[in-house]
């Protein structure tokens, strides 16, 4: 899962000890990237460092060192420290060379993983999803797992419950309001319960301009519908209405089940946003 404050702060509270795993230098072809770190507890790990034996490796250093026990590889102020080329030897053949350190978390660390994670999710593309049913619950779960802040937007009390902790929810009788109010290169995903709202919606995102997404749910139908009002009565151009991708997710795949939809909306966003 990408780090996230909530998710980080309920690991933090029901995990103690831990140890932080870091990738300190990382040659030639390897998993993931200098900095990379994880969070290793007794039962749980938060975060990864790549997977496969590599980690493995990682995850049994921490737990021996959670459990007291003295490193073969002890490094400076308690800092365990492993070199691991990537080869035949481990069972990988990645063919680079890892060096990690490994180090128990105080109280002054957690704080400042904390820290770090708050102003790391500032940072990252903001995903609005207006709508709180099937396909936006399903949406929802797929966003969580990704690099985004994701919210859903919904004008019905009962729709905005029981998301996962990582997406925030936002109630409101005005969500065009969200959409004024959302930073440039905000992706919008409109999938609400009512077509006359997907249309207000949609509409006051395409206005804005610099929108990294535009997305509504629905058929060609919908959108021929869309088309005619936003040019006709929304004073909409067909320069704004080009931008408007609908049906999300594309029409290569003809399964409309809303975890299919969600998933393949999904990668539409992530693309979007790397262009973006």
């Amino acid at each position: 899962m990408p780090v996230t404050a909530p998710s980080l702060r309920a690991f933090l509270g029901a995990h103690a000890p831990f140890a932080k795993v870091t990738v300190t230098e990382a040659k030639g072809s390897t998993p993931r990237e200098t900095g990379t770190w994880m969070l290793v507890g007794s039962t749980a790990i938060f975060g990864t460092i790549g997977g496969g034996q590599l980690e493995f490796m990682a995850i049994a250093e921490a737990r021996e060192m959670l459990r007291g026990r003295p490193s073969p590889l002890p490094g400076a102020s308690g800092v365990h420290t492993l070199s691991i080329p990537l080869g035949p030897e481990i069972g990988q053949c990645c063919g680079g060379r890892v060096v990690l350190s490994i180090s128990r978390v105080s109280d002054a660390d957690r704080t400042a993983l904390v820290e770090t994670a708050v102003a790391e999710d500032a940072r990252l593309p903001a995903v609005l999803v207006f709508g709180g049913g099937h396909v936006g619950r399903a949406l929802a779960q797929a966003l969580a797992l990704l690099p985004v802040r994701a919210s859903v937007v919904e004008t019905r009390a009962d729709a905005i419950e029981g998301f996962p902790l990582a997406v925030e929810t936002k109630l409101t009788p005005m969500p065009e309001e969200h959409v004024r109010a959302a930073l440039p290169g905000t992706a919008f995903v409109v999938l609400t319960h009512d077509h006359a709202l997907d249309f207000l919606i949609v509409a006051e995102a395409l206005r804005r301009g610099d929108a990294a997404y535009v997305g509504m749910i629905g058929s060609q139908t919908k959108k021929a519908t869309f088309r005619s009002w936003f040019l006709k009565t929304a004073n909409g151009s067909e320069a704004e209405f080009a931008r408007l991708v609908s049906p999300i997710g594309g029409v290569s795949v003809r399964d409309k089940r809303p975890a299919v939809i969600a998933a393949l909306a999904a990668a539409e966003i992530m693309t979007a946003l790397a262009r973006g």
